[in-house]
């Protein structure tokens, strides 16, 4: 799955790449989550632009999205049968910068995060399915959600699940969505190739999405994360349970 990602390229190099026509200017993010605004590329007007798009899909068909669970990824397995994906498969694909991301493996312990990232050090696209949400009062939200597939063996294991990424090459073939026609689009739904990322473990701050700074993506060393894991057991018996009011037989609203 892909719950954490990172995009630190300058606006000007990503716009090289994706061929935009749109010069937005953004500040690097070290930890971009779910219901935050992402930059999204998408073909509008048979032309690639950049559009900020919430992450988290919400289907056209929602009535109320307060009770609508938050679709962070779509899995490359289920697009075409599930209904809340479809649609955007067949009309909305898109592509949302990135430059890494995280991932925490399945740990009995205390789970600890790693930095994914391309063993070229260069910018990629996640393969992405984008809806615009109208609601009752005319108000539109985009939004988006990134398709995930089966690891490859290296990254499996890290998690039996990956993010698609879309080759530079392959981009036209997945935007282009005028003919409806989504055969040219399946074949790309695959992960990463072995050796194409690589991947280092780093500091648990990047579990508080309020730390968002260049010193995230760094390595941990074994010291560090020793002392992190102690300072969070230290804090776990420091928590007295707070002990349950007496029943005056009055009964409580709380």
């Amino acid at each position: 799955m892909c719950g954490r990602f990172v995009i630190t390229s300058a606006p000007e190099a990503l716009r090289r790449l994706f061929g935009y026509i749109d010069q937005p200017n953004f500040p690097p993010r070290y930890n971009v989550a779910p219901t935050q605004p992402v930059p999204v590329v998408i073909i509008e007007n048979g032309a690639r632009q950049f559009r900020l798009m919430r992450w988290g899909l919400i289907p056209a068909w929602v009535k109320d999205p307060r009770g609508f669970a938050l679709l962070v990824n779509a899995r490359a397995e289920t697009v075409l049968d599930k209904p809340a994906f479809k649609n955007a498969f067949r009309r909305r694909r898109c592509l949302i910068p990135a430059d890494g991301y995280y991932e925490w493996p399945p740990s009995e312990a205390r789970k600890r995060p790693y930095f994914i990232h391309p063993r070229d050090g260069q910018p990629f696209g996640f393969a992405g399915l984008a809806e615009t949400w109208i609601g009752p009062n005319g108000e539109e939200l985009d939004t988006v959600a990134i398709v995930t597939t089966a690891a490859s063996a290296d990254l499996a294991v890290l998690h039996p699940r990956v993010p698609v990424t879309i080759a530079r090459g392959d981009f036209d073939r997945w935007l282009d969505c005028s003919k409806d026609d989504v055969e040219a689009a399946l074949p790309l739904l695959i992960a990463p190739g072995e050796g194409e990322f690589v991947w280092h473990e780093v500091s648990t701050r990047v579990n508080r999405v309020a730390n968002d700074d260049a010193q995230l993506i760094l390595p941990i060393s074994a010291e560090d994360a020793a002392a992190e894991e102690a300072q969070s057991v230290k804090k776990t018996v420091q928590r007295k349970p707070v002990a349950a009011p007496e029943d005056d037989g009055q009964g409580s609203l709380f």
